[in-house]
């Protein structure tokens, strides 16, 4: 069991607390458009000038189409227990129709490869990569691709559901829709408030509809969900303006989506916050019911909090690509909010240090939605960029990465010996890969990887990773 925080003392982690690293389909296999796969909407955001620093794009990436040999070798080295990775829609149902048998091979060989290390696959269905010919007939603003989306749900398990037992079906749907179709800061690129909450609406009940086809396939599944949620504090807890700016930043996060998932409806305030602008048009009797659909476990992304105001500040964040800026939330409820430094140390992304706030996060989940729905949690993704610094051996001693890890995953000790039974945690990201709007120009990884030969180095924050994997305490 997990100890108490004593000078000197290791603090373990539960025996049955999974170590894993996380990465997304686009982001890492390259191969863009070899053994059949077709253009996901990311393929044509990427040829748009202007929408990805420096031009970038995936058609290469970190090339691990053709090397996941090699990678799930790197993770077997450093003691990985768990593997999340995403399946691409646009490689194994290329343009949204019928199964290409080469796509899907490849995660079959990548499922045997994971498993013959003892590595156990975690596997996401949709991790942004939406056919492009799904989007041209309209994408998530369109309702048929929710029921698109339900059957590539099934031929996926058709072909891996004997070897994979856990399943999530969308990966941070707020930035999938709202960020995507109202912000147009990631693809499709769109800038259209009715389209980015239909968006929203059917992304969840694409969920909801490929979780009751993966139920009614094997019961015995891990079938869940993962959302990027947030903690959202206001600058002063007594001014009202600050408090309902902390209201909105919660409801547009967090309850937009946990409500419907565990409650079977939208939140009331911000249904009055959106009053008019076209959500409940495309909510149809049955929806709710559909979205609620019972799962066995939530995934939490966080990365940062919110520290925001009804009051704007002198202090501009000029780090962060405007697709990662917060202060200019893409939801139309969060009109005049603003958000304020703490003070904190920040990443190369600009975003503050917040590991407490993990910690407020995973207790409030747990006591507000999974405990009482009977859930499991694990942290899905959960990590930093830094500017590396090579060393002349080729090295990257990564102390901060290194320190961001240990800091995290003792703010989910301290959740855990508050009570939260968190299954897991994901480190953001295996490799330095395809950062989307950001390109190349940050690095997440826990190894790094040379663009130009796809060399792998595990950098210093691996090998830290890698003794706390062992000793199973920090």
């Amino acid at each position: 069991m997990n100890r108490p925080k004593a000078a000197g003392v290791p603090r373990e982690f539960p025996s049955d607390f999974l170590f894993g690293v996380a990465t997304a389909a686009y982001q890492i296999e390259g191969a863009a458009h070899e053994d059949g796969r077709t253009d996901s909407i990311w393929d044509v955001f990427c040829r748009e000038p202007g929408a990805v620093v420096g031009g970038d794009n995936g058609d290469v990436a970190c090339d691990h189409y053709h090397r996941y040999t090699t990678d799930v070798a790197l993770m077997a080295d450093l003691g990985i227990q768990t593997y999340r990775f995403s399946t691409s829609w646009a490689r194994v149902c290329p343009d949204g129709g019928a199964l290409n048998p080469k796509g899907i091979d490849f995660y079959s060989r990548l499922v045997d490869e994971l498993l013959a290390k003892n590595i156990r696959p975690w596997l996401t269905l949709y991790h942004w990569d939406l056919p492009q010919t799904l989007e041209d007939k309209g994408g998530w603003a369109n309702r048929d691709t929710a029921h698109r989306f339900a059957d590539y749900a099934g031929v996926v398990h058709d072909a891996l559901g004997d070897r994979v037992t856990a399943w999530t079906s969308l990966n941070e749907p707020w930035c999938a829709s709202f960020l995507s179709y109202i912000g147009g800061e990631h693809a499709p690129g769109r800038h259209d408030v009715a389209a980015g909450l239909a968006a929203g609406h059917h992304l969840l009940l694409a969920h909801g509809l490929a979780t009751r086809e993966l139920r009614s396939r094997d019961e015995s599944l891990q079938l869940g969900i993962t959302l990027n949620l947030t903690v959202a504090d206001p600058v002063d807890p007594t001014d009202s303006g600050d408090l309902d700016a902390a209201r909105r930043i919660d409801g547009q996060f967090n309850r937009f989506f946990l409500d419907p998932i565990f409650r079977g409806e939208y939140p009331d305030d911000i249904l009055r916050d959106l009053g008019g602008l076209g959500l409940d048009a495309v909510i149809q009797p049955g929806d709710l019911e559909v979205i609620s659909a019972p799962i066995d476990a939530l995934g939490i992304n966080y990365y940062h909090g919110d520290f925001v105001s009804a009051r704007p500040t002198d202090v501009q964040t000029t780090t962060a690509a405007p697709s990662e800026r917060p202060k200019r939330s893409p939801f139309p409820a969060a009109d005049g909010v603003y958000w304020h430094p703490r003070g904190l140390p920040e990443t190369g992304m600009g975003w503050e240090v917040q590991p407490e706030g993990l910690t407020r996060l995973l207790r409030r989940i747990h006591d507000e939605y999974t405990a009482p729905a009977g859930v499991s949690i694990a942290v899905t993704e959960n990590g930093a960029a830094y500017d590396d610094v090579v060393e002349s051996d080729g090295g990257v001693n990564d102390v901060d990465r290194a320190e961001f890890l240990r800091l995290h995953l003792d703010a989910i000790l301290d959740a855990i010996a508050d009570g939260v039974p968190v299954a897991g945690y994901f480190y953001w990201s295996l490799l330095d890969n395809f950062e989307w709007a950001w390109g190349y120009d940050k690095r997440f990884g826990l190894v790094r990887v040379d663009y130009k030969t796809q060399f792998r180095s595990p950098k210093t924050s691996a090998i830290e990773y890698r003794s706390i994997i062992a000793d199973r305490a920090l």
